[in-house]
């Protein structure tokens, strides 16, 4: 795992199980973790991470904001996906190695009642739709992913 990677994982877990107020009080705790980051590059992190800043009885608190990770997951989503196929009864799905369970996971969590439900292998995900009707928007729901415009 990468250090962006493992700092970014760090982060995300701090503000879910701490009161962060300030990125001062952030690079501190993650200074003290051997985690050496600037602000500005925490600045960035919180921008890809989907961080906002809230008023909360006790002052303000950084946390992560759903709507804004749903974004950036289907973004990443979008550079894991390799090619796309169909027939008239069913949508496949090539992947990088390893992401097709995440990818599939992400579809069934979009809760479209167009999709029954995907199966993943390693690097491809086969999703079952509700109907041979739903073909067409599924496959485009699909290439949307592909270029970034889900969410």
């Amino acid at each position: 795992m990468s250090a962006k990677l493992k700092r970014l994982n760090r982060v995300k877990e701090l503000l879910n199980n701490r009161f962060i107020s300030s990125h001062e009080n952030l690079v501190k705790i993650l200074d003290s973790e051997g985690i050496d980051v600037t602000q500005a590059t925490l600045s960035r992190d919180f921008a890809e991470l989907g961080v906002i800043r809230t008023i909360t009885e006790k002052g303000p608190r950084y946390i992560l904001d759903a709507h804004e990770s749903g974004k950036q997951i289907a973004r990443l989503i979008g550079f894991e996906i390799l090619s796309l196929d169909h027939n008239e009864s069913l949508i496949v799905v090539r992947t990088l190695a390893g992401r097709a369970p995440g990818i599939a996971h992400f579809i069934d969590r979009l809760n479209n009642p167009e999709i029954l439900g995907t199966v993943a292998g390693d690097d491809t995900v086969l999703i079952i739709p509700s109907s041979h009707n739903h073909i067409n928007n599924i496959v485009l729901l699909v290439k949307k992913m592909m270029t970034e415009q889900v969410g």
